[in-house]
């Protein structure tokens, strides 16, 4: 596929064209990430003390692990792409009360919210990489394969969205990881995760937690 001139491109597509972003999102290759990322001393400081709020939760220890799972498995060259590309915020001030929030473009990705002393995720995804036939007609909603992506059939349940894509809900932290490593929920978190990061620069970066980011990024 040829690309646009560098000046014009958009997103991922300045870093990796779209066969390197194609191989990534199935599994076939890791893209070389940054050495070292590009931080603002302000920010980190603007957002230390919720993160030290976090670590005194009980569902801290399972977050922080999901965390890093996500971050490994989820968001190509997450080095060099940090904050402006995606973002994670700590304990943001939303209605729902969540531990934890990955954005990218004006998208939310990925939440975690408590679920007593467990953890329950919420992840938004293309209708269509879970439905029978392809398509992004909720009726074709393929329940029996989500139920497969987790450890427990209860533990996940679905909510439609705008346009084509619809919200999982999984339970426990074990199902939350599971979902994770699932090769086709995987590549559907993938598949997702560049379409958002493609559109261009994040809105939310100044809600960017690097304590947290640390985590995912093994800095």
């Amino acid at each position: 596929m040829t690309l646009k001139d560098a000046g014009e491109l958009k997103g991922l597509q300045q870093f990796l064209d779209f066969e390197q972003q194609r191989a990534w999102m199935d599994g076939e290759a890791t893209p070389a990430d940054a050495d070292e990322r590009s931080e603002s001393l302000e920010q980190r400081f603007k957002y230390a003390g919720r993160f030290q709020k976090l670590l005194r939760r009980p569902q801290a220890e399972a977050a922080l692990d999901v965390l890093r799972l996500y971050g490994e498995t989820c968001i190509p060259i997450p080095r060099r792409t940090e904050r402006y590309y995606w973002s994670v915020s700590c304990l943001p001030s939303t209605s729902d009360r969540p531990l934890v929030r990955v954005n990218a473009s004006w998208m939310e990705l990925f939440t975690l919210l408590p679920d007593g002393q467990d953890l329950r995720a919420r992840i938004i995804l293309h209708r269509s990489d879970f439905t029978t036939d392809g398509s992004t007609d909720p009726d074709q909603l393929d329940q029996d394969l989500l139920e497969r992506c987790v450890a427990r059939p209860e533990d996940v349940s679905h909510f439609l969205c705008k346009a084509e894509t619809f919200g999982v809900k999984v339970r426990s932290a074990a199902s939350i990881r599971k979902f994770l490593d699932v090769p086709h929920a995987l590549r559907a978190i993938r598949r997702f995760n560049l379409t958002h990061m493609n559109r261009g620069r994040n809105a939310y970066q100044a809600s960017h937690c690097y304590s947290v980011a640390d985590v995912m990024v093994e800095a």
